[in-house]
């Protein structure tokens, strides 16, 4: 085992303070990584806080992950030291499930080991993340970050990335299909950024008129109000596509008439109750509610290699470490764009 510097959550009514966990000592399958750069996402905040319930302390959020390795196990054959590599929201999964067998680790029906929080027989019985100077992690479940590919920019695709790639490479979006982004956030500005990547005709669709210059220059075709009811009259029966990274409580029924015939709305942004569903909507067009997490490991791979060869990166503010606790007060009130990545440097 190896001592690593972290910051972690001690209690949900504490900030996160510099800490010290331990790391698994190298096993024949496992890479060891110093950390470069760690994305923040909301669920961090979450976590860090027990919103959902089911936190374990310390807790070491961290979930986009990118860096250099620096040792590598007897049996590892994919990374070899000095390698520049990323690891995303899961580090293990059962790997036997039908879902394991189909690379869809991350709905393991016997259960995705998180990359923090995540009960596990590694030193102190849950997994720790991103938020210290190194991480050991099973070589199956560490990626392969592209030449050219700028680290901190390519931190957040390793969630608000893919949670986002995912969905639009399931549901086939191609040239000649007319996508909508609801809501432009961390997740929302991915988005748009891959909708425009893959050939769609892309709108921002937006409760915030003063978003609607930002949705433009990150690629967006056009930019539809949600709060202006005859625009959204107007474009009912348009889209074939509606990704919805909206993160809070919201009513699922404005945006249905969007969609055309057999059209789908994704969820990406909120998990939980929403407002009631008026199933007419549905029912009229043949519409279709879906809801997806995050890609497994071989899509991931892909959405990277994607990313290099279109230069799409997330819009980032680096954050020191110790400045970790005014990041998340600010992202609670959506005061970054848009992104928080956190230079691991600055972590002594």
């Amino acid at each position: 085992m190896a001592t690593t510097s972290c910051f972690a959550a001690l209690a949900s009514d504490q900030d996160l303070v510099p800490h010290h966990i331990e790391r698994r000592s190298i096993g024949p399958k496992d890479v060891a990584i110093d950390i470069a750069f760690c994305g923040v996402c909301h669920t961090d905040l979450h976590f860090a806080k027990n919103d959902w319930g089911r936190s374990n302390y310390p807790l070491v959020p961290g979930h986009e992950i990118v860096g250099t390795v620096n040792a590598v196990g007897a049996d590892v054959k994919k990374f070899k030291l000095g390698q520049k590599v990323a690891v995303g929201c899961f580090v293990n999964s059962c790997h036997t499930c039908s879902s394991c067998a189909v690379d869809l680790e991350q709905y393991c029906l016997n259960g995705v080991t998180g990359t923090y929080n995540a009960a596990s027989v590694d030193p102190g019985g849950f997994t720790y993340g991103g938020y210290s100077k190194h991480i050991v992690v099973d070589e199956h479940f560490v990626l392969r970050m592209p030449e050219g590919l700028d680290l901190a920019g390519a931190a957040p695709l390793l969630c608000a990335g893919i949670t986002t790639y995912s969905p639009l490479k399931h549901w086939n979006i191609q040239a000649g299909m007319r996508v909508g982004v609801i809501g432009l956030g961390g997740l929302g500005h991915m988005g748009i950024k891959f909708a425009h990547a893959m050939g769609a005709q892309t709108t921002m669709i937006t409760s915030s008129a003063h978003k609607a210059q930002d949705a433009l220059r990150l690629g967006a075709d056009g930019v539809l109000l949600s709060s202006d009811a005859a625009a959204m009259q107007a474009m009912a029966n348009q889209f074939d596509f509606l990704l919805n990274t909206i993160p809070v409580y919201h009513d699922y029924n404005v945006y249905l008439p969007l969609l055309k015939v057999d059209g789908t709305m994704c969820i990406v942004g909120t998990i939980g109750m929403n407002a009631e569903l008026n199933a007419r909507s549905l029912i009229m067009g043949r519409r279709k509610i879906a809801g997806s997490l995050v890609g497994g490991i071989q899509e991931t791979q892909e959405m990277l290699d994607f990313c290099a060869q279109h230069q799409i990166l997330s819009d980032i503010e680096m954050i020191p470490m110790d400045g970790i606790n005014q990041a998340y007060e600010r992202m609670q009130h959506s005061d970054v764009k848009y992104r928080f990545v956190i230079d691991m440097s600055t972590l002594a």
